[in-house]
């Protein structure tokens, strides 16, 4: 696998300035560019080498902290291995920071992100793809739908919720859609129940979106993420795969 570097970059943006991880091939070269959009449990030291390794493949990847507004990372002290069921707590410390990332925020932050990918010398000239997960798959269809111009795929996984009662609901949004989209749900997750999984896919069929979801039998949510009593080894190994096809396909041109 490919040597990557990592550094600390700022990102301006209308509210403040964004703390962020990028990663790329160590080899002085530009390469597609990828966004990732973290869980709820904020950047750490396991999504930094989640970002790693998607750069390994030959991306230049931006990882912003989305809590930004309450300070840098990590704005919450966590453990080594995050167990919910053993500390409820962080739970209360981060749903009020996911509750104010409004479609507001969540499209002047996405449109700081993307321009900064778009001026980097490290990233090539193009569209580029989003992987967002847990609460940042639910924010990359939105972001997806707010700048149909400069995405060309997304990868989501264990996300939610993708399909409300509200009007602000993302499964409404996605007719401005043009990406190509690839969602891996959880087989054990009240967020994405088997009725929410099917109005998501009625409604990227409807709109005609490019589109493959698929059920991790057996997974919980947040599969993916190392660090937690989630992460299930062989549905994060499956979700490396689907990921680097879907961005190799949309993304090298």
């Amino acid at each position: 696998m490919t040597t990557t570097h990592g550094t600390s970059v700022d990102v301006q943006t209308p509210d403040g300035v964004a703390d962020a991880y990028l990663t790329s091939p160590d080899d002085g070269a530009a390469h597609p560019g990828v966004l990732v959009i973290q869980d709820g449990f904020g950047l750490r030291p396991s999504l930094r080498s989640l970002a790693d390794r998607i750069a390994a493949h030959g991306y230049t990847v931006l990882l912003p902290n989305a809590y930004y507004r309450h300070g840098r990372a990590p704005v919450i002290e966590l453990p080594d291995f995050i167990d919910p069921a053993q500390r409820p707590e962080i739970f209360e410390q981060v749903f009020p920071m996911i509750r104010d990332l409004t479609p507001q925020r969540l499209r002047s932050d996405a449109d700081a992100y993307l321009r900064w990918l778009a001026t980097s010398p490290q990233v090539t000239p193009g569209k580029v793809g989003l992987a967002g997960y847990c609460m940042g798959a639910r924010l990359a269809v939105m972001a997806a739908a707010m700048f149909p111009d400069r995405v060309a795929a997304v990868a989501g996984f264990h996300g939610g919720p993708l399909v409300t009662d509200t009007p602000g609901s993302p499964h409404l949004s996605v007719e401005n859609i043009t990406a190509e989209l690839y969602f891996a749900h959880a087989g054990n997750d009240e967020h994405m129940t088997p009725e929410h999984i099917d109005r998501f896919d009625k409604a990227l069929t409807a709109a005609g979106v490019r589109h493959r979801t698929e059920v991790y039998q057996g997974a919980q949510h947040g599969f993916t993420q190392a660090d937690t009593s989630a992460h299930d080894p062989d549905a994060a190994a499956r979700h490396y795969r689907e990921l680097l096809t879907l961005f190799d396909r949309n993304l090298r041109r």
